[in-house]
């Protein structure tokens, strides 16, 4: 029951890594696209896209450190 228990938690860390990567660049991409469109507010666009790629990291990391507790 260990070897399950041990890649079940393995593959939601994959799970939790590659949906923070993809979340990040969804996120950044929406961003340039926005700042391309409106220049004057390319400056609170990426401080408001800098703090929400902080919180999607921090929950990955939260979600991250569950799975492996998990185990």
């Amino acid at each position: 029951m260990t070897g399950l228990t041990g890649s079940l938690s393995s593959i939601g860390v994959a799970l939790v890594v590659c949906g923070a990567g993809y979340s990040i660049a969804k996120l950044s991409a929406r961003a340039m696209d926005n700042m391309a469109r409106q220049p004057e507010m390319g400056a609170k666009i990426q401080t408001v896209m800098i703090i929400a790629a902080a919180l999607i990291e921090g929950i990955a990391l939260f979600a991250a450190v569950i799975c492996l507790v998990v185990r």
